[in-house]
């Protein structure tokens, strides 16, 4: 893997069915902990067949140690976020893989939040059998998630965002 190199993103349940696939995204940086990528207007596969293409660009984090990831969207009235509770990511081949858990994260550009989907994730606790260890880890990792968002650290800074924008431009252009 390396900086400018395309993979594709497939998205699990627990129970190990395919949930979402994206076609590309674009490698932007690399560090020990966590990867970020970006992609614009990409097709999404969801598993009854529907196909939707995303509308603005995202700046994406991947994280090897935590149970969430964080979309950064970079929408023309602001900078939101979208971070999904999730294990975290492997690589299988060129293909970025990992399990959603239902809880989402939404933070909108005045730095308020939301918390999403938590009856969907009770749900699928019950029906998929969620260990109480994962269900712990999940609950942590999502106040720490807030903290982060709070903070404005990690994914939430601002500027990181839009140099991450410059560097995905590039290398669109350099590729075209």
């Amino acid at each position: 893997m390396k900086i400018g190199d395309k993979y594709k993103i497939h998205c699990y349940k627990h129970n190990g069915e395919a949930y979402q696939a994206s076609e590309e995204t674009i490698i932007l940086d690399i560090k020990d902990d966590y990867i970020v990528c970006g992609n614009y207007m990409v097709d999404v596969k969801e598993p009854e067949g529907h196909t939707y293409k995303t509308k603005e660009l995202a700046i994406i984090y991947f994280y090897k140690h935590n149970w969430f990831n964080c979309i950064a969207q970079l929408k023309s009235f602001g900078l939101f976020y979208y971070c999904n509770m999730a294990s975290p990511y492997i690589i299988d081949e060129n293909v970025i893989k990992y399990i959603d858990y239902d809880l989402d994260l939404r933070v909108f550009p005045d730095g308020s939040f939301k918390i999403l989907d938590r009856g969907e994730y009770n749900y699928h606790k019950n029906k998929m059998k969620y260990s109480d260890d994962i269900d712990y880890v999940l609950k942590k990792e999502l106040s720490r998630l807030i903290d982060m968002a709070r903070e404005k650290t990690g994914p939430f800074q601002k500027e990181l965002i839009e140099r991450y924008h410059k560097q995905y431009d590039e290398i669109k252009a350099k590729n075209q």
